[in-house]
């Protein structure tokens, strides 16, 4: 089992989610960030003062699926979050040892 996390801009999460539904995968877990990375932050005018905004406002999506399905998420997650400018964002993978079902107690892939 892989966990796949995505940081994405929050107007695509609507467009990664329905990509990953089309390729059959479902249950996620979407919470809002903040960072900055290449996109470096900007700068915003507020009642007449200048500020520096350092972190911008991202999604960050989770979601642990079956080894079989990583690629196919990977290219959903990228088809549906890219806009081919700076910010776009960053996929993560990692090994996941073990999931359990609490209402159930199913473990492994059964859980998911």
């Amino acid at each position: 089992m892989k966990l796949v996390t995505a940081i994405i801009k929050p107007f695509k999460l609507d467009d990664v989610r329905e990509a990953l539904s089309e390729v059959g995968i479902q249950g996620l877990t979407v919470t809002e960030v903040k960072g900055f990375g290449r996109q470096k932050g900007h700068t915003e005018l507020y009642r007449g003062a200048e500020y520096v905004v350092d972190f911008l406002p991202k999604v960050k999506i989770e979601t642990v699926i079956k080894d079989e399905f990583l690629d196919i998420a990977i290219e959903a997650i990228s088809k549906g979050a890219k806009t081919g400018k700076i910010g776009d964002g960053k996929i993560f993978i990692s090994e996941v040892v073990q999931a359990i079902r609490i209402r159930t107690g199913e473990s492994g892939d059964e859980a998911l």
